[in-house]
C-alpha cells in the first residue's frame, strides 16, 4: 500500500474507531475528498478498513502481549498505535510478513502478535475464548452461543469475512439471464443466486455503480436475502402493498418489479432523505406504481390511513440491531450495545402491531429482520400471535428454513446471505 493511502486509512480508522459510526459513509465521504486516489488504492483502503474493524478485538489481544504493552504504555505516540494495530492486522492476514512488520514498527514483539490465537486457545473462560477468537463483545459472543449452539463458531467465522457482490436484474427492464450476458461481454463474470430468482453475483471485481447498465436501471445491488423477504410477500400485479419501513427502497424497487408495474405500492418511512433515494432509484429503474410518504412525529400520513384493512400486502421491515448484516457493516457489532439490543423489541412490537391494522382479510403480513437474535425475531412474532387470534403464522418452504423452524432464516454460513429473519403471516378471512 502506497504511503499517501496508507496515511488516508490511518486517518479513517481513527474516525471510525471513536463512535464505530457507519463506515461506508465515512469511506465514501473520504473518497469524495480524496480524488487522487485510484481505484485500486481505494479499493485496497476500504476493505483492509472493514477488516481491522472486524478483527479489533482480536488484533488489540495480540497487541497487548508485546513486551513494551504497546496499547496500555504512555509513552508511546497515538499515531504509532494506531499504525500498530495496522500492521498487526495486516500481519495476521497474511498480507505482509514479520520482516516488513519489524521494519516499520521494530519496538513491537511480532513473535508474540503471531501468536495470539494459541493464547486466546488458553483462555479459560469460553464466552471470552470465542469472543476474542472471533472478536465480538463478551455479550454478543454469549448470545451466539447460547442461542446458535453448535452452529455459532461457523455463523460467527462467516460473518467475518467479505460479502459477495449481489445484484437484483430489474425485471422491468431485461432478465436475469440478459443481464448475465450484458455483464459477460464487459469481462464481468457472474453466477446466479440460488434462492432468488433475479439474483446475480458478480465474481469479477467491479465498480458496479460506475456501470452503465447500473445507470440504465438494469440492476440495483441488493443482498440475496433481502431479494428473497421481497418474493416472499408475493405480491401480484393487482395487489395493493405497504411497504412500512421502506428506507431507500431497495425492497419497494423488488416488489414493483415483482409487481410488473402495476397494482400500487405505498412506501413509507420517517427518513426524508431516504425517501427521496427511493424516488431517484425508482426513476432510474422505471417504476411507476408507487408512492413514497412520510411518517412523521409516528404518524401516519392520510395515504395510509386510507389503506386501513385493505391491504393485500405489508412488508414491516423492522429497525433492528442489523447483527445479521455484519459482514456489511462490521462496526455494528462494537456500536450496538446490550442494552440498545434489549430495547428493540417493544419498538418492534409497536410497530407490527400497528402494521396489522392495514392487512385485508386473507392478506400478507412479512415481519422481517436482519439479526439473528431471537429476542428482535421469533419472540416478537411469538407475542404477536397471542394477541392477534385473526393471524396466523404460514410455514415458509422448508429451504429457507432453520431446521425445525417455520420462520424464514438465512444465514452466511449456510447460504451465503447477510443473516435474515422472516416470519410469513397470513390475516384469516371472516367465517
Amino acid at each position: 500500500m502506497q504511503r499517501a493511502a496508507q496515511d488516508l486509512l490511518l486517518d479513517l480508522w481513527s474516525r471510525t474507531r471513536i463512535d464505530w459510526g457507519f463506515a461506508s459513509d465515512r469511506i465514501a465521504e473520504t473518497f469524495r475528498r480524496a480524488r487522487w486516489l485510484g481505484a485500486q488504492d481505494r479499493r485496497e483502503v476500504a476493505e483492509t478498513l472493514y477488516g481491522m474493524i472486524r478483527q479489533a478485538r482480536r488484533t488489540d489481544m495480540a497487541l497487548e502481549s508485546s513486551e513494551t504493552s504497546l496499547m496500555s504504555a504512555a509513552s508511546i505516540d497515538g499515531s504509532r498505535r494506531e499504525l500498530a494495530r495496522l500492521m498487526a492486522y495486516r500481519l495476521l492476514a497474511g498480507e505482509i510478513d514479520e520482516a516488513d512488520a519489524r521494519r516499520e514498527l521494530p519496538e513491537v514483539t511480532w513473535d508474540d502478535v503471531l501468536s495470539v490465537d494459541e493464547r486466546i486457545a488458553n483462555v479459560r473462560d469460553p464466552v471470552r475464548r470465542f469472543a476474542l477468537a472471533r472478536s465480538l463483545p463478551d455479550w454478543l459472543a454469549r448470545r451466539f452461543l447460547d442461542e446458535q449452539g453448535a452452529e455459532a463458531d461457523a455463523l460467527c467465522e462467516a460473518l467475518n469475512r467479505r460479502a459477495p457482490l449481489t445484484v437484483r436484474a430489474n425485471a422491468l427492464k431485461v432478465t436475469r439471464e440478459e443481464l448475465a450476458a450484458k455483464l459477460a461481454a464487459q469481462g464481468i463474470e457472474t453466477r446466479p443466486t440460488k434462492l432468488a430468482r433475479h439474483g446475480l453475483h458478480l465474481e469479477t471485481r467491479t465498480n458496479l455503480f460506475g456501470l452503465a447498465d447500473f445507470k440504465e436501471g438494469l440492476l440495483e445491488a441488493q443482498d440475496e436475502a433481502s431479494q428473497v423477504v421481497a418474493e416472499l410477500l408475493d405480491p401480484t400485479p393487482r395487489s395493493i402493498v405497504v411497504d412500512l419501513c421502506a428506507g431507500a427502497g431497495g425492497k419497494t424497487l423488488a416488489l414493483g418489479a415483482l409487481m410488473k408495474n402495476r397494482g400500487r405500492i405505498l412506501a413509507l418511512d420517517p427518513s426524508p432523505k431516504k425517501l427521496e433515494e427511493l424516488r431517484r432509484r425508482a426513476r432510474r429503474a422505471g417504476l411507476s406504481n408507487h408512492r413514497a410518504a412520510q411518517i412523521i412525529g409516528g404518524e401516519w400520513p392520510a395515504e395510509a390511513t386510507a389503506l386501513l384493512g385493505r391491504a393485500d400486502r405489508v412488508l414491516v421491515d423492522a429497525p433492528c440491531s442489523g447483527l445479521g448484516a455484519l459482514r456489511r457493516k462490521p462496526e455494528a457489532r462494537w456500536r450496538v450495545t446490550e442494552e440498545h439490543a434489549a430495547r428493540l423489541p417493544s419498538v418492534q412490537e409497536e410497530i407490527l402491531d400497528r402494521a396489522a391494522t392495514l392487512v385485508a382479510p386473507g392478506g400478507r403480513l412479512v415481519y422481517a429482520t436482519c439479526t439473528l437474535l431471537r429476542a428482535e425475531n421469533q419472540e416478537v412474532v411469538t407475542r404477536f400471535l397471542a394477541a392477534h387470534a385473526d393471524f396466523e403464522l404460514v410455514p415458509v418452504p422448508v429451504e429457507l428454513a432453520a431446521p425445525g423452524e417455520p420462520y424464514l432464516t438465512l444465514t452466511p454460513h449456510r447460504h451465503d446471505t447477510d443473516g435474515f429473519f422472516a416470519a410469513l403471516l397470513v390475516r384469516r378471512r371472516a367465517s
